[in-house]
């Protein structure tokens, strides 16, 4: 067997996904994530509610003059860098979503036992920059066409995921995958396997905040690893 061959079959079963019921129990305790973006300068999470217990899956309220999504595109250090570097967004955060374990560990997440994609929390003011300009970003930023995984990042927890906050938001996460869809078909590109789902729908319904050190990875770390298999392909204007 060569050594490509041996890689493939080491990873094949990384891109299974679970079920809830072969998934990791993991834990009742949240992770502790800082409360300050350390770019931006603004928390990483929105204020709790009643009780102190965080509404829209965990992620808090930013207030009504924000909106927010969780995208899934790599490695979520690359991922989100690109996004706190565009003007109207207010705060990102990496994170696990689309699965069934509590509150994971990223050691758990790289089992591919979760059922969690590696994901970024995009938090922005619509009034500079809308959920389209978001998405054009996101489109073409990754590869969208590619099936558990990006590039050699194979598995699960890197699939091509969008998890939405409300059902409008939902309906221009559709309507701009149909748009991207049509540039790649003219480039016979390929199909969009992007998974697209309101976050209370997608596995457990919750974004779960990665660890410290994963938060802001590459401002800390520049010199980092950045996996952006991007398709060349542009978002129609």
């Amino acid at each position: 067997m060569s050594w490509l061959d041996q890689l493939f079959s080491a990873s094949s079963h990384k891109q299974h996904l679970i079920t809830p019921d072969e998934a990791l129990p993991g834990r009742d305790t949240e992770i502790a994530v800082p409360g300050q973006h350390l770019v931006l300068r603004t928390p990483l999470r929105g204020r709790p509610g009643p009780g102190g217990t965080h509404a829209n899956g965990g992620v808090g309220d930013f207030g009504d003059d924000k909106s927010m999504i969780v995208l899934a595109g790599g490695c979520f250090w690359g991922v989100e860098e690109i996004f706190w570097q565009v003007e109207g967004v207010y705060t990102t955060a990496v994170g696990y979503a689309g699965g069934f374990t509590p509150n994971p560990t990223y050691e758990e997440t790289c089992t591919a036992r979760t059922g969690h994609t590696e994901s970024t929390l995009v938090v922005f003011d619509p009034g500079v920059v809308d959920l389209e300009g978001i998405l054009k970003i996101f489109w073409e930023s990754h590869d969208p066409t590619q099936e558990m995984r990006q590039g050699n990042d194979i598995g699960t927890q890197y699939r091509s995921a969008i998890y939405t906050f409300s059902d409008a938001d939902l309906d221009v996460v559709k309507k701009t995958a149909v748009t991207f869809q049509s540039a790649l078909d003219a480039a016979d590109a390929g199909e969009i396997a992007t998974e697209i789902k309101p976050l209370a729908e997608a596995g457990g319904g919750r974004f779960y905040y990665a660890e410290d050190y994963h938060q802001q990875y590459l401002a800390k770390n520049p010199h980092g690893y950045r996996c952006h298999s991007s398709t060349g392909i542009r978002y129609p204007a």
